[in-house]
């Protein structure tokens, strides 16, 4: 189970480094059809920086993911659960403003990546527990 364990955590690692440089060049105008308005609204930023602050974040955990020391692996992936938790609005957003990107382009695709995101946080929590003794 510990190889499995972390094969899984790898694969998610590199997974966040690739979607996070996608962030910030070839999928930018994609992810922008992800950051919610109410974000726009309430903070003086524009969907672009959001879209670059996520993905500066996405390369950083992504990373740790791959190489933090294994006493840490743990904390960071709380914290890779956390940001998957957090930009969930963004995946919902998507949905109910029906807005294309990805290839999501039905109600049905959009919403079926909705449940998608708890197995994100489920794999980031599951793929950095300790080995059982």
């Amino acid at each position: 189970m510990p190889r499995i364990r972390t094969a899984a955590r790898v694969l998610l690692g590199a997974s966040l480094v690739l979607a996070g440089v996608s962030h910030l060049t070839f999928a930018r105008d994609e992810f922008r059809a992800q950051v919610p308005g109410l974000i726009i609204d309430l903070a003086p930023v524009s969907e672009d920086a959001v879209v670059l602050g996520s993905g500066v974040a996405e390369v950083a955990l992504g990373g740790a993911l791959l190489l933090a020391p294994r006493g840490r692996r743990r904390t960071v992936g709380r914290i890779a659960a956390a940001f998957f938790a957090a930009v969930f609005p963004g995946n919902v957003s998507q949905w109910l403003h029906r807005r294309d990107a990805f290839g999501l382009d039905t109600d049905g695709k959009r919403f079926t990546r909705l449940l998608f995101q708890p197995l994100l946080i489920a794999w980031a929590l599951w793929s950095t527990r300790r080995p059982r003794r």
